[in-house]
């Protein structure tokens, strides 16, 4: 018999683990059971705040659960190739927060092992999980804006002074503003061109051993290029538009929704010829859990996640060499 519901525990209780948690509660198919914090009380607080009667002091306690089949991992980017690996050889099926790892060397350890291990592994990239995500694919798809030829996109806020202690500025912890926010615009562009680059160039401005904003151009065959540029001192944006020879994809807030329960995007063509798309439903964090809770209920992997993941690390990894070296750089075209 199929059970109902699959049972997940956190590693950790990093911001981003609260909202992840609020929709565990709301999505169906999926039941937060416990956490677990290498500070026993910081567990037993945030636990209590949900209702949860399980709490671990580390992370090592709440994989040897037996009962609990999947595990959502908000850790620093430098912690999650070991906590992905070991989750994965206690046959948990892991959502892991992005970037998948500090780099793509520890990402393509993490695919191997829960490949080994058959569980299903998943970078935590929400709006990809969004129905208009879905919808926007189908627009481009159906050739309403011709031929593809630009990807631009951009996500940024400012941070008026710089918080030392953040993980987003930790070279120690994987901080940088490409693995925290550059990430979701590479996501996009492979996305929409379904592809990977052929080489790639980015600049940036470091801090503290770390990208404190970086701007890429990546070129692709067939007469395609993209551009993005993220970072930590620019007024808040998150958006992208998909440009073909005919009409173009606007979304002016792709990464999050600014109502979600309703999301819109526009299609523009000539003249003023202007369609905007609106559409309901559910939370992106929500359809994210269900769709993943799903994957683990049936036990039918699906390979395109990890494979999707691994992809951005690649290209990530090649944009960064690039700013570093300051020159173009072929990207990694490896499976």
């Amino acid at each position: 018999m199929q059970r109902e519901e699959v049972p997940w525990g956190i590693l950790g209780t990093a911001n981003i683990a609260a909202s992840v948690g609020q929709a565990m509660a709301a999505a169906q198919g999926a039941e937060l059971v416990a956490v677990a914090s290498r500070d026993g009380e910081r567990a037993r607080s945030w636990g209590a705040a949900r209702g949860l009667q399980r709490t671990y002091a580390s992370y090592e306690a709440l994989l040897e659960q037996d009962d609990i089949e999947a595990v959502y991992i908000p850790l620093p980017p430098s912690l999650h190739m070991e906590w992905t690996i070991k989750a994965a050889e206690r046959g948990k099926h892991v959502l892991c927060e992005k970037p998948l790892a500090a780099n793509s060397a520890e990402a393509r350890a993490m695919v191997s092992a829960c490949r080994a291990n058959q569980v299903q592994l998943m970078d935590g990239v929400m709006w990809v999980h969004h129905r208009r995500t879905a919808m926007m694919k189908e627009d481009m798809d159906s050739g309403t804006l011709g031929p593809l030829r630009r990807v631009t996109a951009a996500f940024s806020f400012n941070w008026d002074e710089i918080p030392e202690d953040n993980i987003r500025v930790s070279k120690e912890l994987g901080g940088g503003a490409l693995g925290d926010l550059g990430y979701y615009c590479v996501r996009a562009i492979l996305w929409a061109f379904d592809d990977l680059p052929v080489s790639v160039y980015a600049s940036a401005r470091f801090h503290r051993g770390v990208d404190f904003n970086l701007a890429g151009l990546l070129w692709f065959e067939g007469e395609r290029m993209a551009s993005f540029d993220c970072g930590f001192d620019t007024a808040s944006r998150r958006w992208f538009e998909v440009a073909g020879i005919r009409r173009s994809l606007v979304c002016d807030d792709f990464v999050v929704p600014a109502d979600p329960e309703s999301s819109r995007y526009w299609i523009h063509g000539k003249g003023g010829d202007n369609l905007e798309r609106r559409l309901r439903g559910p939370a992106q964090t929500v359809l994210m859990i269900e769709r993943f809770s799903e994957i683990a209920r049936s036990g039918e992997l699906q390979e395109s996640w990890p494979r999707e993941a691994l992809a951005t690390m690649r290209v990530c990894d090649a944009l960064l060499e690039s700013a570093r070296r300051r020159e173009r750089i072929e990207v990694d075209q490896g499976q």
